[in-house]
């Protein structure tokens, strides 16, 4: 279900990790389906459980670490373009992914299904990984009207950018085909116009 976006506080799931691929993110096995349902199940599934299903030792699975805001190592999402990565994290609940750098169409993709991906600077990102690891409940808002991200815990904040276009869409929860219907008449008058 598409949610606004305004202000976002919450503890935070941290994952250290650079270069976390879109395979690894949701693997190949789960892209037959055409259907976004169910895909929050299989996010990061060959990290989080064993081939017999029982669950490994990773951070979806302790309890110690929960919220809306992943907080992930840089070049997130590089690999193939899979959209079912973004769904996969959509899925799970996440609606921020924070990070110091991303492969360009993940975050797109991100961006298309209602995840906001936050790019800061290497030293806010390690400074956040060090707040989350001292403290689990250590709180992040993300306050997209501003378009800043502040740890909490130490007061730091930093601005992050995102498309006037794909900023509006999030914080009226509206996809592209949304956008167009809320522009039908708008659109009818210019063909009008210019016929």
């Amino acid at each position: 279900m598409k949610q606004k976006f305004d202000i976002i506080k919450s503890t935070c799931v941290p994952l250290p990790l650079e270069n976390v691929d879109t395979d690894q993110i949701i693997p190949a096995r789960f892209l037959k389906a055409t259907d976004k349902e169910g895909f929050g199940d299989n996010l990061f599934r060959d990290w989080r459980y064993n081939a017999d299903g029982t669950k490994r030792d990773f951070v979806l699975n302790d309890p110690t670490y929960s919220g809306e805001i992943l907080v992930a190592g840089k070049n997130f999402g590089c690999g193939s373009s899979r959209e079912h990565a973004a769904w996969a994290i959509a899925g799970y609940g996440f609606r921020v992914v924070v990070s110091s750098f991303f492969a360009d169409i993940h975050k797109q993709n991100e961006l298309n299904n209602f995840v906001l991906p936050v790019v800061v600077s290497e030293d806010f990102l390690t400074e956040l990984f060090g707040s989350i690891q001292a403290d689990p409940k250590t709180l992040v808002t993300v306050n997209v009207p501003e378009q800043t991200v502040t740890n909490e815990a130490t007061g730091q904040s930093e601005h992050f950018d995102i498309n006037g276009y794909k900023k509006y869409c999030l914080m009226n929860a509206l996809d592209d085909i949304d956008f167009l219907l809320e522009n039908q008449a708008k659109i009818e008058e210019w063909e009008k116009k210019n016929a």
